[in-house]
C-alpha cells in the first residue's frame, strides 16, 4: 500500500482514505487497517479486535467542535469514540454515489 498526502488528509492509490481524514456523514467500507511493511501495532490490533476489519461498512456519525476531535463512528453495529491519531492507520474504500449495487449483482445473469 502506498499512501500519499492529500488536501484532505492521508490516502491510497486509488481511492483509499484514511479514517481520520473523514468527516461527518462519510460512509465507507475498511480496506485495511496498518500498512504491508511491518507488523501491526498494539493499537492497530486493538482497532481490529474492534470491528475494523476489512469488508467491514464504517460510517462517521460526528465530531467534537472546534478540534474535530474525538469523533464518532460506526463500524458494523457498534459506535465508537475514537481519536484521529487513534484512526489513522484505518483505510477506508469511500462509498460512492449511485454504486450501491455489487460488483457480484452486476455480473449475474
Amino acid at each position: 500500500m502506498d499512501a500519499a498526502a492529500t488536501p484532505a488528509g492521508l490516502a491510497l492509490d486509488p481511492g483509499f482514505v484514511s479514517l481520520a481524514a473523514l468527516p461527518p456523514g462519510t460512509a465507507g467500507r475498511v480496506v485495511s487497517v496498518g500498512s504491508s511493511a511491518g507488523a501491526l501495532s498494539p493499537l492497530e490490533r486493538r482497532l481490529l479486535e474492534l470491528g475494523f476489519v476489512n469488508g467491514e461498512h464504517v460510517e462517521i456519525l460526528a465530531e467534537a467542535r472546534p478540534g474535530r476531535d474525538p469523533f464518532v463512528v460506526r463500524v458494523g453495529h457498534t459506535t465508537l469514540a475514537l481519536r484521529r491519531r487513534e484512526a489513522e492507520s484505518v483505510w477506508i474504500e469511500l462509498h460512492r454515489p449511485g454504486s450501491n449495487a455489487s460488483p457480484r449483482a452486476a455480473s449475474a445473469p
